[in-house]
Formats: structure tokens, sequence, C-alpha cells
């Protein structure tokens, strides 16, 4: 059989509006959720049932209040730089003010500052590791303060909380050119485990979602030409690239209580990008 084309193949997705109640009575604060990958995680949070906490930092976030509420939902914007401390601080306050308590950190607020090796500042490296990696810590050591706190409402979950980092492929696939970026994706993940570790006894749990290529606004020259479309297709077996939703759906799964046992690991989406295509022939 003849393999599907990779400019049609994106035509024939799942039907995402069929999204479960799964975190009905539940609060969720998803950092940079104005736009890509953020803003779909926040309104599938709300499609399955939470009132959302959208958090951003340049532009503004209403028109995902706006489709959040269209959902039955109530929603939050909060503008906060994650990298900042006293910032994060006031920002999951405000949640918890607002709607009394928060059950789930989405830390997916990143950013790339890309140069080779000889090349990279100082502040390049500090910016992305600031962002990507210190703004993570900032937010679930927050969150983790409030479940803690809080404990179990079993009416809602049988967990206290749930922390859910986005890191990336590059936690794992070195990215030459990219040395900032990919550190901070792997210090999410041994963070991440670590966090799971120690919280674990309070019944809160943490993991990450790794995407691979997904078509938001930060590599739109990855895909937005047939030319550079098929060029990312020799690094995807699956031949398509990732949609947004394709991360919230993973999003919510972790957020909800059929993913109770679940604790500690990174769930690559990525259309088997881990799986090393280059590999396919015998390398």
């Amino acid at each position: 059989m003849a393999a599907p084309q990779t400019s049609d193949f994106n035509t024939d997705l799942p039907d995402y509006d069929r999204m479960p109640k799964l975190l009905s009575g539940q609060t969720a604060l998803v950092t940079g959720g104005n736009s890509g990958i953020g803003e779909a995680v926040a309104i599938a949070m709300a499609k399955a049932g939470a009132d959302v906490v959208v958090n951003y930092v340049a532009g503004t976030a209403d028109h995902v209040v706006a489709a959040i509420e269209r959902e039955g939902r109530k929603a939050l914007a909060v503008k906060a730089d994650v990298s900042q401390e006293d910032q994060v601080v006031a920002m999951v306050a405000k949640a918890i003010e607002t709607f009394g308590t928060l059950d789930i950190m989405v830390a997916n607020a990143g950013l790339q500052r890309d140069a080779a090796l000889t090349e990279m500042t100082k502040a390049q490296w500090d910016t992305v590791i600031g962002v990507n990696l210190t703004g993570q810590f900032l937010c679930a050591r927050e969150a983790a303060k409030e479940f803690k706190r809080r404990g179990v409402r079993r009416e809602v979950s049988v967990a206290a909380g749930k922390i859910i980092c986005m890191s990336s492929v590059h936690e794992v696939i070195p990215w030459a050119g990219h040395v900032n970026y990919a550190s901070s994706k792997g210090g999410i993940q041994m963070m991440m485990k670590s966090l799971a570790q120690e919280l674990a006894p309070h019944r809160i749990r943490a993991n990450a979602i790794g995407p691979g290529a997904v078509r938001t606004p930060i590599n739109t020259s990855a895909w937005n030409t047939p030319q550079a479309y098929a060029s990312l297709m020799t690094l995807v077996p699956y031949r398509r690239i990732g949609e947004p939703q394709d991360i919230a759906n993973v999003a919510v799964f972790l957020a909800s209580d059929m993913a109770d046992y679940i604790n500690g690991i990174t769930i690559f989406v990525d259309g088997g990008m881990t799986c090393y295509p280059g590999f396919a022939t015998g390398g």
C-alpha cells in the first residue's frame, strides 16, 4: 500500500470536540495559555468541565477566556512572567482567591532563543532556562503548597493535585544549535521525576508531556511550505504534523482520575519521532 501524501494526511483527524467531563468541579491553571499548545490545553480543560486560569505574558488572553466561557465554564486571565518569583506567587494567589482553590497546574510556558553554541550569549541561555525550567519549578512549587494545604477533595478527584510539565522530545533527543532549549527540557524531565517522588505521599501526581513536531507559531518555518513540511516528515514515522489538540487531549487525561496511577513519567506525543526514524532502514 502506498504511503499517504503528507500534504493530505491531516485532513483525517479525530473528533476533538467529543470531550468527556473528566474534570468537573476542578480549577486548572495553564501558563502560556493564550496561544499554541497552551491555548488548546486551556480550552480542552474547560471542555472537560474545569474552570481555567489562563496565564499570559504578552498580547492578550481575551479570546481564550471567551472560548472557555462559551463552554459554560469560568475563566480568569492573569498576566505574569513565570521566570519571576514574585509574579508566580501573586498569580497562584489570585487563582486561589478567585476560585477558592487549585486542582491542576499545567506548566506550559516556554520559548526558544536559538544560536550555535559558540555564538550563544549568556542572556540567551538565561532567558530560556529562566522561563522553561525555573518557571516550571516556581509554578509547581506554588501549586504544591496549595495541594498539600488542602488535601484530597474526594468529591472531584482522588488526588490532592496534579502537576503537568510541558517538556519536549528534546528531553531525550539532542538538538544541535539549541543547547539552551534542549538543556531546559532535559532538566524538566529530572525535575518532574523528583517532584513526583517527593509529592506522591501527599497524593499529588507530577507528570510531563513531550510534544514532537506540533503546528504552533513557535515553529512556523518548519511546516508552512510544502518543502519544509516534507523535510519535517522525514522525522515523523506517522507522517503528519501534530496539532495542539493532540497535546491537549493528553493533558486532560493526565489531569483526570483515569490517570491516577500514572506518576513521574513523560508521555511523548510525537507521531513516533522518539523512535528515531533515521534507523528505520538500518541506520
